[in-house]
């Protein structure tokens, strides 16, 4: 009897927990306001400039407020430098350096 009257209290704090959506997107996007618009005193994102280098390569590495935006890699021996894009992973090259 008690199980049967725990299940049935069990499930129904499941249905409601289940019942209950989150918040759209959009609105949650709209309350935000734009970086331009922030005070003069807002604290800005923490810039890191990581710098490895062993026997082959050096590799330069920026990160802003925790997310890498540029990779670049110079190896050493003659070999062209490139940048791997830290979204999707691949290498460019500079064919021409102007």
């Amino acid at each position: 009897m008690r199980s049967a009257l725990f299940l049935t209290l069990s499930l129904s704090c499941v249905s409601i927990c289940w019942a209950q959506s989150p918040a759209p997107a959009q609105a949650a996007s709209s309350q935000q306001k734009p970086a331009a618009s922030t005070p003069t005193g807002a604290v800005e994102k923490r810039t890191e400039r990581i710098h490895v280098e062993d026997a082959d390569t050096s590799i330069d590495e920026l990160r802003i407020g925790g997310e890498t935006k540029t990779i670049d890699v110079k190896p050493k021996g003659g070999m062209p430098a490139y940048q791997v894009h830290p979204a999707s992973g691949e290498r460019s090259w500079k064919i021409l350096g102007f």
